[in-house]
């Protein structure tokens, strides 16, 4: 069978509008790759002096290969990410890009969401099989740049707002952290999160949990160089499995949409709390109607919930999907089936929603 052109007449200005748009997001795709290489190869290091570079100074400089640096100035150039000076053949990394590509500690750093992205197309044929099968693909099974992009991209907003804004909008559970309190994080995945917050409450003990044991093994180290391998315990356990009772704060960042039960992760929660504590839930931002996430952050989270998100809780036993942009009100009905009664937005930024869960 052979496609046949549409009944409907086709504007034909409008159909090369869309070639066009089409031919910069076939080219914005291959950027990712590009940001990549200009991470992980340290291009964008060398380049953040603002100094102008030509090509053979920059591959001498990175050790690399002209022809190659060559051509990703180019790209880099044609996309804005780099400018170029015809007059004199040298590149320059603008001071706004620099910030963005090389402080990593910034809530703007970029090269995490472009390294989770490059790791997830990397794994698009598995999910094309598990979409024809209705099967998943488990988190583990993907390329490890996925692992190592999502805690890069996630972890300069927890460093900007977790302590500063998110904790503080819990009601009294500053208080208790300060004073010393049992915390549980669900999902913790390399321990950015655990991490931050044991050295913010030296008098909290904290147990960090991921069902990936090569994350939880990345966690345990991270946390001995960290300083704070005293006051975090980490395990291998999922989410509806995680050891411990009477904790007075239990967190989850940007994991519940993940499970493939989280009904179930929410009734262990309800288990594990105690009477007076709280469930703080970080997801990434959404609204409730589709309408409502047709925005650019909505679209690259739809990306991520079509090729990792979605798969990987459909891997899982129940296997919800609840999807990466499940919005509050279908996060605040898996609470409620979990035996919560209290459910608030306390906090949000451009990319994630704060959530308030009591009993």
């Amino acid at each position: 069978m052979t496609a046949t052109q549409p009944a409907v007449e086709v504007d034909g200005e409008k159909l090369m509008q869309f070639v066009f748009r089409a031919v910069d997001e076939a080219g914005a795709t291959l950027n990712a790759a590009l940001v990549v290489m200009g991470d992980k190869l340290g291009y964008y290091r060398i380049m953040a002096s603002g100094d102008p570079i030509s090509p053979a100074e920059l591959a001498e400089r990175s050790d690399t290969a002209t022809p190659y640096v060559r051509e990703w100035l180019n790209a880099q150039a044609a996309g804005g990410y780099v400018t170029y000076d015809p007059g004199t053949g040298r590149y320059t990394l603008p001071p706004e890009q620099a910030v963005a590509l090389t402080v990593e500690d910034s809530p703007a750093f970029l090269p995490g969401l472009f390294q989770i992205t490059l790791g997830t197309v990397h794994d698009a044929e598995h999910v094309l099989a598990a979409a024809r099968s209705g099967s998943g693909v488990g988190w583990h099974e993907h390329h490890t740049d996925v692992h190592v992009g999502c805690e890069r991209f996630f972890r300069p907003s927890y460093n900007a707002n977790l302590i500063e804004a998110w904790l503080p909008a819990l009601d009294g559970v500053l208080a208790k952290l300060r004073t010393g309190a049992t915390v549980a994080d669900v999902g913790c995945g390399h321990g950015a999160s655990t991490i931050l917050m044991a050295q913010a409450f030296p008098n909290s003990s904290f147990v960090g949990s991921d069902y990936h044991p090569e994350s939880i093994e990345t966690a345990r180290a991270r946390a001995a160089a960290a300083g704070v391998g005293d006051r975090i315990r980490f395990e291998v356990a999922a989410a509806d499995r995680f050891s411990g009772t009477g904790y007075d704060l239990v967190t989850m960042f940007d994991c519940l949409h993940d499970m493939g039960d989280p009904v179930g992760a929410a009734k262990h929660v309800r288990d594990a709390v105690a009477a007076d504590g709280t469930w703080m839930i970080v997801e990434p931002m959404a609204g409730d109607h589709v309408e409502d996430n047709l925005n650019p952050v909505g679209r690259a989270y739809y990306g991520f919930s079509a090729l990792l998100c979605t798969p990987s809780s459909l891997s899982q036993d129940v296997g919800l999907a609840l999807g990466t942009q499940a919005g509050p009100a279908r996060l605040r009905d898996v609470a409620t089936a979990g035996g919560f009664t209290r459910f608030a937005r306390v906090a949000q930024t451009p990319f994630n929603q704060v959530l308030e869960v009591r009993p």
